[in-house]
Parts: C-alpha cells; structure tokens; sequence
C-alpha cells in the first residue's frame, strides 16, 4: 500500500485547510487592528497575503488549490501567519 497522495488531492486537502485556518483568526491574533463588522469571519486572503509576504494573486491561487510551485519559505511564510499558539 502506497503512503503517497494523489497531487490534486494534496492540493485540495491544502487548499481546504487554509481556508479553514483563515476563516478561524481574528485580525487582534495575528497582530492586525480590530477591523469592524466583515462579512464573512477570520482574516481576509489580503491579511495573509500581506503577513506571508506573499502577493495576493499567488496566495489566492494556493487557497484554490491550483497547480503552482511552492517553495518552504512561502509555505513557511503563510504557516506563520496562520497558525496562532
């Protein structure tokens, strides 16, 4: 029996668990001011871009589970921002 996954399922499974991180943060956890009344709950993909040090267009992709190249200090990056003790 293999232990590895399918890339789209990766990619998908990634893609779930961000947005599912992103959506459980508040602003005041991660540093950025209270914002007000949103939307919709948690960080806006914005936020994470801008604290990952990451442009928006390339965050949003990995969050739709597109099929782009990431390297461990991006992934590093948006872990950091996303992950709270």
């Amino acid at each position: 029996m293999s232990t590895t996954m399918n890339p789209e399922k990766r990619r998908a499974e990634l893609a779930h668990f961000l947005r599912n991180r992103r959506s459980r943060l508040a602003p005041t956890q991660v540093g950025l001011p209270e914002a007000g009344r949103r939307r919709t709950p948690g960080l806006r993909r914005e936020e994470v871009a801008t604290l990952a040090n990451v442009s928006v267009t390339w965050y949003t992709w990995l969050e739709q589970g597109r099929d782009i190249k990431v390297s461990v200090p991006v992934l590093e990056g948006i872990g950091r921002c996303i992950i709270v003790p």
